[in-house]
This record gives C-alpha cells, sequence and structure tokens, in this order.
C-alpha cells in the first residue's frame, strides 16, 4: 500500500485577474520536500453541474450547441449548472426540460466527474433520463437547441462524429454505455 501524500502548505491566495464570469487566483504553495511553486487556478466553487443523457426507446438523445471556445457547434447532452437551492435531480430535470423539451419520470444518477482539476474544482452529475414526456420549461440559452436522436446500436459510432469530441460528453457516453449493459438492454 502506498504512503498518503502530504498536502502542499498554502502560503497565499491572491486573485490575479477577474471577469464577469471567471476569477483566476494565483496560489503559493510548498511541497513537503520543500519545493515551492505558484500555481494558478479558477477560484473553487461549490456549485456543481449536471449532464443528462436522455433515452427514450431505442435512441439517445443529443443537441447541438454553439460553443463559443472553440468557435463552433458541439454536438453533446444537455447540461446546465445547478441552481442555488436544487438537488441533482431537480436540477437534472430542468435543464432536460430547457434544452430538449422533454422531462423525465425516471432519473438514475451515475457518476461525479471532476473537470480539469489541476485548474478547477468543477464537478458534473452525469444522470440517465428515462420514461420522458414532453414539458418545455424557458431556458437561458439564445437560440433554439436542434435535437439529434441517435440509436443505441450505433451509440459508439457518436465517437467518429467531428462535432462529438468534449471529453465530458465522451465520458458520458461510456458511462451510459456500461449501465446499459448492466440493465441488459445492450
Amino acid at each position: 500500500m502506498n504512503k498518503p501524500l502530504k498536502k502542499p502548505i498554502i502560503h497565499q491566495v491572491e486573485t490575479v485577474a477577474q471577469s464577469r464570469l471567471f476569477t483566476v487566483e494565483s496560489v503559493d504553495l510548498e511541497f513537503s520536500n520543500g519545493e515551492r511553486r505558484i500555481y494558478e487556478r479558477m477560484r473553487p466553487s461549490n456549485r456543481e453541474a449536471v449532464m443528462i443523457v436522455p433515452v427514450v426507446d431505442d435512441h439517445l438523445i443529443l443537441i447541438r450547441e454553439y460553443a463559443v471556445g472553440t468557435e463552433s457547434y458541439e454536438l453533446g447532452f444537455s447540461k446546465g449548472l445547478i441552481d442555488p437551492g436544487e438537488g441533482v435531480l431537480e436540477a437534472a430535470n430542468r435543464e432536460l426540460k430547457e434544452e430538449v423539451g422533454f422531462g423525465a419520470k425516471r432519473l438514475t444518477f451515475l457518476k461525479k466527474l471532476g473537470m480539469a482539476p489541476s485548474y478547477f474544482s468543477s464537478k458534473m452529475n452525469i444522470l440517465v433520463a428515462e420514461d420522458l414526456y414532453p414539458e418545455s420549461l424557458p431556458g437561458d440559452e439564445p437560440e433554439p437547441l436542434p435535437q439529434v436522436r441517435w440509436p443505441l446500436a450505433r451509440m459508439m459510432d457518436l465517437l467518429e462524429e467531428p462535432d462529438f469530441n468534449e471529453a465530458r460528453n465522451v465520458s458520458a457516453l461510456f458511462l451510459v454505455r456500461e449501465w446499459l449493459r448492466e440493465q441488459g438492454r445492450l
């Protein structure tokens, strides 16, 4: 068994940049061997997010959404922040209604993922949505999000799609594939 590593000592945390959405911090660290380094990170937040993989009949429902970071439309699963006072299931159902136009009678939590933990404290909760029913809520998207229904029998072919490449979506795809296998549906 490996001996647990001793966490570095944090000598100072300083805000070095701030925008409407992000605060970048400089963190002065001293490691157990005496080495000192300055790291940068996004200010830690307790807010988490959800990503929902809707399964209807023998299809997955994905959306196309503009991603300003890559200046392209990306194919992926519905996602969004958990609002203050909301639980994971509540947030997942709300985001599903806002982005896909369906509610879910059954939501199954699969896993909580970290996203680039060297720079972010963010967590993404991956869920499967089933027993869907039509219901829409107004969302904060600037344009309608086109839906793509993808056959379960070809779900891993999504990896060949040039606009399906965001790491959280790929992770969700593998998690859902394993969940479907456990359910005897693949």
